[in-house]
């Protein structure tokens, strides 16, 4: 069902210092910070050979991203994101195999414009997963 993974996203406080971190010391291609105000983050995207580096921050105190620093107030990887070819399709086989799907179970407008559901961390051990439609 899934296929190949789309971005590991980490949570950072400041997006600016952690962009210019993989610009200048790993020498990284790095966008744009985008404001996401219906996940409450701003996003950079650093792009891999294979993969890319999801930066997020904080968009005000009720964003996930804030509750996750502080718990983690040196920020951290957040989630993994996996693509699928049908998002509808995936959530349903997951869930009937037992899956928590998070929020509505409804599909939201990811970052990149497609649909993109959130799987619960303690059904996939520990780690929260993000399915993306390709």
């Amino acid at each position: 069902m899934i296929g190949r993974l789309n971005h590991v996203a980490i949570a950072v406080r400041d997006i600016t210092a952690a962009s210019e971190l993989y610009r200048n010391t790993l020498g990284a291609e790095v966008s744009a910070p985008e404001p996401l105000e219906e996940h409450g983050v701003t996003v950079v995207f650093i792009t891999l050979p294979n993969t890319k580096i999801e930066l997020l921050e904080p968009l005000g105190a009720e964003s996930p991203i804030a509750r996750f620093l502080e718990k983690n107030p040196d920020g951290g990887m957040h989630h993994i994101c996996y693509e699928v070819d049908d998002i509808n399709a995936a959530r349903d086989q997951l869930v009937n195999s037992g899956a928590r799907v998070l929020g509505t179970g409804e599909p939201k407008t990811g970052a990149h414009g497609k649909p993109v559901l959130f799987l619960h961390p303690k059904d996939f051990n520990g780690t929260l997963i993000e399915l993306e439609q390709a």
